[in-house]
């Protein structure tokens, strides 16, 4: 067994059991998404070196992290807005 796969293992059980205590709702699911995103990386490396999959591991972090601070910048049950800056990238 590789390190990596120690890794992703020991994320992929946080984040599922920081879901399960979660609340119904788009949070719960997307942290469920995070821990699927971790399990996957964990299968592949179980198979070999995962170098290429770091970026994918990097954006499962950043969505986790994105989780943890989005409660707080609620205003009234909906989020912040930031569709403006994707649409401003889609259109450049």
């Amino acid at each position: 067994m590789s390190d990596a796969f120690d890794y992703f293992r020991a994320y992929a059980v946080r984040a599922l059991c920081k879901a399960r205590s979660m609340p119904r709702g788009k949070i719960k699911h997307l942290q469920l998404v995070a821990g699927r995103i971790y399990n996957l990386l964990k299968k592949e490396a179980a198979y070999g070196p995962n170098v290429q999959h770091l970026e994918e591991f990097r954006a499962a972090q950043k969505l986790e992290s994105s989780l943890d601070r989005r409660p707080s910048d609620r205003s009234g049950g909906r989020l912040t807005p930031a569709a403006p800056q994707s649409s401003d990238r889609e259109a450049g």
